[in-house]
């Protein structure tokens, strides 16, 4: 008997959606966010590095919320409330001091990447480490890039994200 995947806020998209196909409509009408991985490209590229926690941010629901939910839905027991969230929040607007237009040197359009069918990351995250101090990039992207910023900050960059619709993102980066 095979074993279902156990679904929880480490979970990646891709892994849910495999083991779980009867899932995909209750992801999608949990946040409308959710129904760009309908888009082949990004459900090739995003579904795979995306983590249920990283996707509730972008959806803008509590991670608790959607893992039960999910888990729910698949017949599992729903799991605690004390599950931690990421520390960002996408829908703070205010600029950090560190931010100033005149310090942006770099900028990539991920837009036309992933129209293209390939994944962003490698070249970010290529981008940044040869990146000068005291300069910004700016990351162009059409959904919040939860995955990128995690490793960004990793790396011991800095960011700053303006959500200007639900389907542009400006991400900025600069050594911490």
């Amino acid at each position: 008997m095979d074993q279902k995947l156990i679904i929880t806020p480490k979970t990646k998209i891709i892994e849910l959606l495999t083991d779980y196909p009867d899932l995909e409509e209750i992801l999608f009408d949990i946040s409308p966010a959710f129904r760009q991985l309908k888009n082949p490209i990004l459900r090739r590229t995003v579904a795979r590095v995306t983590t249920l926690q990283q996707a509730a941010l972008v959806g803008g629901i509590k991670v608790e919320d959607l893992v039960n939910r999910l888990r729910n839905a698949s017949g599992a027991l729903e799991i605690a409330d004390s599950i931690k969230e990421t520390e960002y929040d996408p829908s703070i607007q205010e600029a950090p001091a560190w931010f100033s237009v005149s310090k942006v040197k770099h900028q990539l359009d991920a837009r036309e990447m992933l129209n293209r069918g390939e994944h962003p990351v490698g070249q970010v995250l290529a981008d940044l480490h040869d990146m000068p101090d005291n300069e910004i990039y700016e990351l162009i992207a059409p959904f919040f890039p939860a995955p990128l910023i995690d490793k960004a900050t990793a790396m011991g960059f800095l960011n700053y994200v303006i959500e200007l619709s639900p389907e542009e993102f400006r991400i900025f980066f600069v050594k911490g």
